[in-house]
């Protein structure tokens, strides 16, 4: 799973340095803010599919014993709450949205690229003698991205082209 960006586009970059040379503080924090804006709907929706998942498994056999969850940490909310954008106006300039694995706990680091996958593969509470196998939709991260891509491109495009004729 990767996080989403746009940047190093030709646009992007002629626009940086332009600002830098501009020095226009008030340019470039509304350029920030503006492609923050367009890219806060992708974090959003982002953070609304993995709530709303399906995980499953296949349940207990007959006679399996089970109970309740050694951990009060609901995983998808402690997912969501990871995913994160950054925007960059210097370097190599744009937005960026991904999941922070700083803000995850160390067990779950790898979590969310296992669940992107589709399979979800764990010990049963704790017990690395037995293990289970749940299902998620594959590839969720993947295809929320593709479904706002055009359009960020395009608002990021726009605002791009709003600041280059408010520097000329």
């Amino acid at each position: 799973m990767q996080g989403f960006r746009i940047t190093g586009t030709g646009q992007l970059l002629e626009l940086a340095a332009r600002l830098r040379r501009a020095g226009h503080e008030n340019i470039r924090q509304s350029y920030t803010r503006r492609i923050r804006r367009a890219a806060e709907p992708l974090q959003r929706d982002l953070q609304d599919k993995i709530r709303g998942l399906n995980i499953s498994s296949s349940g207990r056999g007959a006679g399996k014993r089970g109970g309740a969850s050694p951990t009060t940490r609901p995983l998808r909310a402690t997912i969501a709450d990871s995913i994160r954008i950054s925007v960059r106006t210097t370097g190599n300039p744009g937005a960026r949205v991904w999941v922070d694995k700083g803000r995850l706990p160390p067990d779950l680091k790898r979590m969310p690229d296992v669940i992107n996958e589709g399979r979800i593969r764990h010990p049963v509470f704790g017990n690395r003698r037995r293990w289970a196998t749940q299902t998620a939709p594959p590839l969720w991260w993947d295809r929320t991205i593709r479904a706002h891509t055009d359009r960020i491109t395009r608002e990021v495009s726009r605002v791009a082209d709003d600041v280059r004729r408010h520097l000329e």
